[in-house]
């Protein structure tokens, strides 16, 4: 198989039929994959979300905005909710909020951002400045579904500001992310010390330290984990170029090397979220399709790791 560019180009040209994935045959396949928050069982969220990391730091291009709305429709009319953003993002946060705006009827989604700042006083203003820009204040107040503290920046003082929030049903749920193995010590004695709600970690097929302490102590504590860098920056792809899929990926209802690394992650019994992103709705439609169908089970995921390691 070719690289995802190849392989999806047919995919731009079929249409998006409601929530049934493209390759649904029968009704096991076509059925969503979704997730119990850990703290709070009585919410899911479907396991595919989208990140906005590069791709909708736009401001005045109006053609690049019509395409994002319409990876944000694709997105959504496949079954996807969680959309993840951050400050850091450039003009991320505002271009998500006013493409949603735009979309009828609007749709059920849920908001994720983070503090990206030092200082009490400049993290409470931000937190409030995301919502505004996202669409997801009011009365004057924050709605937001989920805020966290970017690569623990300045987390001994955001995170009582986050727990406050909670309390007061501005934030509904709290967490922390990190995309550094560097900073995993540290990572987990903040899990170990502090009720959070979710963490977001970097995690893939190549990259599986996070297997070793922190997904597990995930599980222990409770905590909903979000996954960045499912593909490694794109970096997956390049090494599976003009490599073919396995045979046997079908037996996973896997159709695709992005399906393959999504299926990879979301089969994680912690996993409850992976947020790959991009900008390109053929893209968009491959990566929702790893949110249907069966997953991988342990014996198969030790084989998906064999045969890419073999490549």
């Amino acid at each position: 198989m070719a690289g995802r560019r190849s392989v999806l180009h047919f995919l731009s040209s079929l249409p998006i039929l409601g929530a049934m994935p493209i390759w649904a045959t029968s009704s096991q396949s076509s059925a969503l994959i979704q997730r119990k928050i850990p703290r709070d069982p009585t919410s899911i969220i479907p396991a595919v979300g989208m990140g906005s990391y590069q791709t909708f730091n736009v401001e005045h291009d109006v053609i690049q905005k019509n395409n994002l709305l319409e990876v944000l429709k694709t997105f959504f009319s496949l079954g996807g909710q969680f959309i993840d953003s951050s400050p850091m993002y450039g003009h991320s946060e505002a271009v998500i909020g006013e493409l949603i705006r735009t979309i009828s009827p609007r749709p059920k989604w849920f908001a994720a951002s983070k503090v990206w700042t030092y200082g009490k006083q400049s993290g409470f203003d931000s937190i409030n400045h995301s919502a505004s820009l996202m669409g997801k204040m009011r009365a004057d107040k924050a709605t937001m579904d989920l805020m966290q503290i970017h690569n623990l920046r300045d987390w001994q003082i955001h995170l009582p500001t986050l727990m406050e929030l909670k309390q007061r049903q501005i934030i509904r749920y709290i967490g922390i992310t990190t995309s550094r193995i560097s900073q995993y010590s540290d990572f987990e004695k903040v899990m170990r010390q502090h009720q959070l709600d979710f963490i977001q970690l970097n995690y893939n097929i190549k990259v599986r330290d996070a297997e070793e302490r922190l997904l597990p102590l995930a599980l222990e504590r409770k905590m909903g984990v979000i996954v960045n860098m499912p593909y490694e920056k794109g970096r997956l792809f390049k090494l599976v170029k003009n490599k073919p899929l396995p045979t046997w990926a079908k037996e996973i209802d896997c159709h695709s090397w992005g399906q393959f690394f999504l299926k990879y992650i979301i089969s994680h019994p912690a996993v409850t979220c992976v947020i790959p992103a991009t900008s390109k709705v053929h893209h968009m439609r491959d990566n929702m399709q790893a949110m249907y169908g069966r997953l991988p089970d342990d014996n198969m995921r030790q084989k998906m790791v064999r045969y890419f390691n073999d490549l």
